[in-house]
């Protein structure tokens, strides 16, 4: 092209940018498309439209325009500032946009959400704040939405169907043809797809994809929760076949390149309804005094190679979900319960930490490969327990998960003895280092046949069971420790745990005052002491339940990463996960890792890694959410059968629509709506964390101890309502 063309054509390109300014800012309020604003400057032939198209690209790239919508296009506020952030969205329908670089979130009205949903990542125009008034946006652009199906009720017409979500904080039902709801029937619950939100319309479009049955039935329930978050309930036919073609027999070539421990004592120690067994304990007294210690962990890494079938999904679900009637496994169980299995009297291929420990619980040699080893015996917990407690060999029936009572050998019960006292000693080194003990009570489900709880227990963690925590935090920290202190930096994968946030502190030093109990926030060591004292302090008491939640709540949250900031809670400089990968992909990784650099591999790419941590992060909120749900689903099923009882509750939290109230005999959680509290008319104290009557002054305040009875379950949308007799006198 000749220079004059050139020029031309950069005049040109200047004339239509300047133009595009001209037609938007003469009406700043509007918004235009490129045929608008073309038919205004007068342009006709295609090279200049094509130019226009292009431009406009380039100037809302460059933020010098918005798209408010696909297509339309509005001058920017000279003043505006343009962020990206999460929504998240409240009750009544407005949101607040949560930006990481702001310390205040940003205000949206429902109606200028501009069609985002809850959770979605967004493009926010935000106006200069004005004086005495919170900062307020508008949504311009949806990056990326959270989610891309939901669970909802189907109501059906003649020629078209609606889906109500049950998602609270989705605020409009989802338009669906008629030629798109599948074999679904009016009332059903299903799965629909988003679609298309089109400006014209009243409601996004979208598409059956599921149809889960019938509202209020078990297995419709459980579906659901997992649909919810985009869980899984079982494997592809693919990866099915995948992993039943896998050999997975014991090859002698293979034992010959791995660490032969198979005549070496060893047995499990798991709860006693567990189907799969990751990891083992093998115990050798040395001649020296010392101990050989081993934690032998499935080797998964064998037989789940990277870029099959089998590893894409084990990725894509990161983790084992597990929920209150089933567990929805990370692998398909000819892997799980059978080749991974650490089951009795059979040979398995593991991945070991092997310690040799002094009297003292002090580590004098370390050994990280893999094994082959052959379990002696396996116990549950109550067993090994019994064996703690009476330094005896003999597991009467009332303890047996075998047919009937029966002895185990002197060697196992010196090595369950000798492990206890150990796991004693290395637990108190890690409390006096600053490690929280969270020993929260957890609520379990006797269920029958048909999966109706029959009642309701609380799992209490015992000698036995933190024997086996202890060393596999050993096993944790060491294999974390052994690459990362290793120079020059080896990229790896560390469960990180940050310091507590004060302001969470604050708040909960506000709520727990209220029992009496206070958190002393001086220094870091200062807050790890009192937090241990506060839990310990309210062990057996009313609030307990209360103060773990809610001081587990005010800790950071434990996520994977490969930068290493050390994990506040375990008071460890350097810690991992090693020893559940039947259950977590994170511990895949950390094998393959570790095996890599075993073998003098070089340091691996830091972001690849860092994005799979991310992901498996993100998919075990999704998973405990799903598990919260479940025992959620089931405490409100288990209260229908005792609607005419009156049951003693404390006051778990106060809002100004109500109160929670918290069942002392069986942990279940509803509300007392301040609507339905007839004696007076009730305000909200948020200072006091109470509701006061206007007339009689009556207080009914966070913590108060008082009686109620069930109101209302609704299964479908997981509601537990009660009506409030009075307090407890």
């Amino acid at each position: 092209m000749s220079k004059k063309k050139k020029r031309a054509r950069s005049q040109r390109k200047n004339e239509i940018t300047k133009g595009i300014f001209e037609v938007l800012e003469k009406e700043p309020g509007k918004s235009f498309n490129y045929k608008q604003i073309a038919s205004k400057l007068g342009i006709t032939e295609a090279q200049d439209r094509n130019e226009l198209i292009r431009r406009l690209g380039q100037l809302k790239q460059k933020e010098r325009i918005r798209e408010v919508e696909r297509g339309k296009f509005q001058k920017m506020a000279s003043l505006e500032k343009l962020y990206t952030g999460r929504v998240d969205l409240t009750t009544n329908g407005n949101a607040y946009i949560i930006i990481e670089d702001l310390e205040e979130d940003i205000f949206v009205p429902n109606h200028k959400l501009n069609k985002a949903f809850h959770g979605d990542t967004v493009k926010l125009s935000v106006a200069p704040k004005r004086k005495g008034k919170r900062p307020e946006g508008t949504v311009v652009d949806i990056v990326e939405r959270k989610k891309s199906s939901y669970v909802g009720i189907l109501e059906k017409k003649k020629t078209f169907a609606f889906v109500k979500p049950t998602d609270a904080k989705m605020y409009t039902d989802i338009f669906v043809a008629i030629d798109n709801i599948k074999d679904a029937q009016d009332g059903d619950k299903v799965l629909v797809e988003l679609g298309d939100w089109p400006k014209d319309a009243d409601s996004p479009y979208g598409k059956i994809t599921e149809v889960l049955g019938k509202p209020g039935e078990h297995h419709t329930e459980i579906h659901s929760i997992l649909a919810e978050y985009g869980l899984p309930y079982e494997f592809p036919y693919d990866v099915e076949q995948y992993a039943n073609t896998l050999d997975t027999t014991i090859k002698a070539g293979e034992i010959n390149k791995r660490r032969d421990m198979r005549e070496i004592l060893t047995f499990t120690i798991d709860p006693k309804d567990a189907k799969d067994f990751d990891d083992a304990l093998s115990f050798v007294p040395l001649e020296n005094g010392n101990y050989e210690i081993g934690i032998h962990i499935a080797d998964v890494s064998h037989y789940v190679l990277p870029d099959t079938l089998l590893d894409e999904e084990a990725f894509n679900r990161a983790t084992s979900v597990y929920l209150v009637d089933r567990v929805v496994p990370m692998l398909p169980e000819v892997l799980s319960n059978n080749a991974c299995s650490l089951r009795p009297n059979e040979e398995k291929y593991t991945f070991s930490a092997i310690f040799e420990l002094d009297k003292n619980a002090v580590i004098r040699n370390q050994w990280f490969g893999r094994t082959v080893i052959n379990s002696d015996e396996r116990f549950a917990y109550e067993e090994a327990q019994h064996i703690i407690e009476t330094k005896a060999g003999k597991i009467p029936k009332e303890v047996s998960i075998r047919n009937g009572g029966y002895t185990v050998s002197d060697a196992i019960v010196n090595a369950t003895i000798t492990l206890d006292r150990l796991a004693k000693i290395m637990r108190k080194k890690r409390m006096d280092s600053g490690a929280i003990s969270f020993d929260k009570v957890e609520v379990r489900f006797r269920l029958d046949e048909k999966n109706e709880p029959e009642g309701v227990y609380f799992k209490e963690a015992k000698d036995a069971n933190k024997l086996i925590e202890e060393f596999m935090l050993l096993a944790n920290r060491k294999v974390a420790e052994f690459i990362g202190a290793q120079k020059p930096k080896k990229t790896f994968i560390y469960r990180v745990h940050d310091e507590p946030d004060e302001e969470k502190l604050m708040a909960l030093n506000g709520v727990i005052s209220k029992f009496g109990h206070n958190v002393n926030l001086k220094d870091k060591k200062s807050i790890s002491t009192s937090l241990n004292q506060l839990l310990e302090n309210v062990k057996g008491k009313k609030e307990q339940n209360l103060v773990d939640t809610l001081t587990i709540r005010s800790m950071s949250k434990a996520i994977y990463t490969i930068d290493n900031i050390g994990h506040y809670g375990l008071a460890f400089e350097y810690y991992s996960h090693f020893t559940s990968p039947i259950r977590r992909y994170p511990d895949v990784m950390v094998h393959r890792l570790l095996q890599h650099y075993l073998d003098k591999g070089k340091s691996v790419k830091e972001e690849v890694y860092e994005e799979k941590c991310k992901h498996a992060s993100n998919m075990e909120v999704l998973a405990s959410s799903a598990e919260r749900d479940s025992i959620k689903y089931m405490q409100i099923k288990f209260m229908q059968d005792h609607s005419n009882e009156e049951f003693i509750g404390v006051i778990s939290g106060v809002t100004e629509w109500g109160i929670y109230v918290e069942i002392i005999a069986n942990k279940c959680e509803g509300m007392v709506r301040i609507r339905d509290i007839k004696d007076d008319y009730y305000n909200f104290d948020e200072k006091q964390y109470a509701i006061v009557g206007e007339r009689f002054k009556k207080v009914y305040q966070l913590g108060d101890e008082v009686v109620v009875m069930v109101k209302n379950t609704d299964l479908v949308k997981r509601h537990l309502d009660f009506s409030l007799i009075g307090k407890r006198e």
